[in-house]
């Protein structure tokens, strides 16, 4: 495809995040916006010029010159909605997480194969300047053999709805799958995935947590009941090792960034910095990654397209560039956030095999 005609499947905060990108790029149209209300819709539609507007993202998919859709739904809402999609032969890109469940996720990734189509995920963070900086330096083989990921994501109190932002699907199973672990977790899962070079994950053991005090009104309204922490350990495919720390609420300060071990070097992503020892003399080093950035977007060609998911999705679908396996960094995710909520209810480490075999559907009927 020389353009790109994109149908919008849903019209709140993260859809308006989507359409801001797409403006900055020639070969993105969007030309129709779906929402469960017509008012939500023609609100998007008027604010972003988009011509036509619906209420059943079924007469959206019906639509035969519409190339793609981007799906921006709560999470067990992702998967009917993206089977819909590729079935209708439309490219899709979606929201994270993948789905609410790993069997969910693996239909989605089954439909795309069956259909012949691509499906993107939003793993954002893979697109960010120490990310894609992370990544120059473990192709350049600077940290020598990886050994060892640590994923940390922090928020001191900060849980969607209770704490006073965002809807009360964030905080509720039936919507959500799951809490911090799953709506925080992936970009940071993913990204150490991606980091590593995808090693499958074979073993999972961690505990998930709701115990900080919360508005008890917004809790009974919001029926939260998925977790604010969750810890894990996971064991990946060549003798590879991750741990994790998710929280949208702890009794802490600060934490740490994520990190990536070698056998060379180590890295800590956000502020980034690299540790080496070079001549038997421990070396920390610290990069200018704006000017890093700068140099790079305005030196080569096609890195715009490694600087945001929606601008690596359009030049995937203009034939620029590969498309990155997001959809299977996100079922390999997935299984891990699964297997790790599994090992809590269990009390002990879980196989992959024993967490897809226990995975059940969790998306929403429509």
């Amino acid at each position: 495809m020389k353009s790109v005609r994109i149908g919008l499947i849903g019209a709140g905060m993260i859809a308006a995040k989507h359409l801001k990108a797409y403006r900055e790029m020639p070969e993105a149209e969007v030309v129709a916006v779906c929402s469960r209300t017509e008012a939500s819709a023609r609100r998007c539609a008027d604010e972003w010029g988009i011509p036509h507007v619906y209420t059943d993202f079924r007469a959206l998919l019906a639509r035969d010159d519409i190339d793609a859709v981007d799906i921006c739904l709560h999470n067990n809402l992702h998967a009917p909605v993206t089977i819909a999609a590729l079935e209708a032969g439309k490219h899709v890109y979606c929201e994270k997480p993948l789905a609410g469940s790993y069997c969910d996720g693996k239909q989605m990734l089954d439909a795309a194969a069956a259909a012949g189509k691509t499906l993107h995920i939003q793993l954002g963070f893979l697109y960010r300047p120490y990310a894609r900086a992370a990544r120059r330096l473990v192709e350049g083989g600077a940290l020598g053999k990886l050994y060892h990921g640590r994923t940390v994501g922090f928020r001191r109190r900060n849980r969607p709805f209770v704490d006073g932002f965002g809807s009360k699907d964030f905080v509720h199973r039936e919507t959500a799958g799951g809490g911090a672990l799953y709506d925080f977790g992936v970009y940071h899962i993913s990204l150490l995935l991606h980091l590593l070079g995808m090693p499958r994950p074979e073993r999972m053991t961690g505990q998930l947590y709701q115990e900080i005090a919360m508005d008890e009104a917004r809790r009974v309204e919001s029926g939260y009941d998925v977790e604010e922490l969750g810890v894990g350990f996971v064991r990946l495919a060549g003798g590879v090792t991750l741990d994790l720390f998710e929280s949208w609420a702890v009794n802490l300060d600060s934490l740490s960034p994520s990190v990536l071990l070698g056998s060379k070097g180590g890295l800590k992503l956000e502020p980034f910095s690299f540790h080496t020892t070079i001549c038997d003399t421990e070396l920390d080093c610290t990069g200018d990654l704006d000017a890093m950035n700068f140099r790079w977007m305005n030196t080569q060609p096609l890195e715009y397209a490694y600087a945001s998911s929606e601008a690596h999705w359009i030049a995937a679908l203009t034939g620029k560039v590969p498309l990155l396996p997001t959809a299977q960094l996100a079922l390999d995710t997935l299984l891990i956030q699964e297997g790790v909520a599994l090992s809590s209810r269990l009390g002990r480490e879980v196989t992959a095999e024993e967490t897809i075999a226990a995975s059940r559907p969790a998306a929403m009927v429509l």
